[in-house]
């Protein structure tokens, strides 16, 4: 059974008791009616299935995973599905959600463009004749990356090209009223040499001429890439901890 302090229906309901926090911005598409609600200082969500995650919250992990183990009982979360929630201690899933799998990364967003980077000019919007050397390039140097040619969730592609080649690449996976990146990868062949720092500026800058925030998540070992985008600005962070429903 599910208990819940406040029933909220929609987004702005949800956004509002949120405190329009950027995370959720970016979790919540615009369109659709999803359900939502607030319980002892947390607020969480359900999703359409086409939207992604089936719900996600921000706030204080406990009353999360209490009502989202109600979710589970009552049928409207099911096996296989993903919940996005405030960084927790395993423990704490234990006789309430069975998980298979347990990631924690960073949510990370910045409201003013990077400072000029080497490198960023050469950052351009790749169309479909690209998506085969796209392919090849993820494959080789991010193969984990849920982001790919043919994903309906990713609006467009940019590259960084040496000759014919695309030696860097990355998603704008905008959703909500934020923009967001996703799987930014460069040649193993070419790192170290500031294309992935030309590569964030140039689509952060892009991002920023169509939304106010821009955002990405990055897994918290990645000590590298969180010490790069910090660099260029993306200093809001939300720790969060997706589980996969067992």
């Amino acid at each position: 059974m599910i208990i819940a302090d406040e029933a909220l229906v929609g987004r702005d309901a949800i956004l509002a008791a949120a405190e329009h926090h950027p995370y959720v911005r970016h979790a919540l598409w615009r369109g659709g009616t999803p359900r939502g609600w607030r319980r002892d200082g947390a607020v969480g969500w359900l999703l359409p299935a086409e939207q992604g995650p089936a719900g996600g919250a921000v706030g204080a992990p406990g009353p999360a995973v209490e009502v989202f183990a109600g979710l589970v009982a009552d049928g409207p979360l099911a096996p296989g599905q993903w919940l996005h929630l405030p960084r927790l201690d395993p423990d704490l899933l234990a006789g309430r959600l069975a998980v298979a799998r347990h990631d924690e990364w960073d949510f990370l967003w910045t409201t003013a463009p990077p400072s000029p980077q080497p490198d960023e000019e050469r950052v351009v919007r790749l169309d479909e004749a690209d998506q085969p050397a796209l392919a090849a390039l993820i494959d080789q140097s991010f193969p984990t990356t849920t982001s790919r040619p043919g994903d309906p969730r990713i609006v467009a592609w940019y590259g960084i090209r040496d000759g014919d080649r695309i030696v860097a690449c990355g998603a704008d996976r905008s959703r909500g009223d934020i923009g967001f990146l996703a799987g930014l990868t460069v040649a193993p062949d070419r790192r170290g040499r500031g294309l992935g720092a030309g590569l964030t500026a140039g689509m952060t800058r892009a991002l920023f001429t169509r939304h106010d925030t821009v955002a990405l998540g990055v897994y918290t070992d990645n000590v590298g890439a969180i010490r790069l985008y910090r660099r260029l600005g993306y200093t809001g962070t939300l720790a969060r901890s997706s589980v996969h429903l067992a």
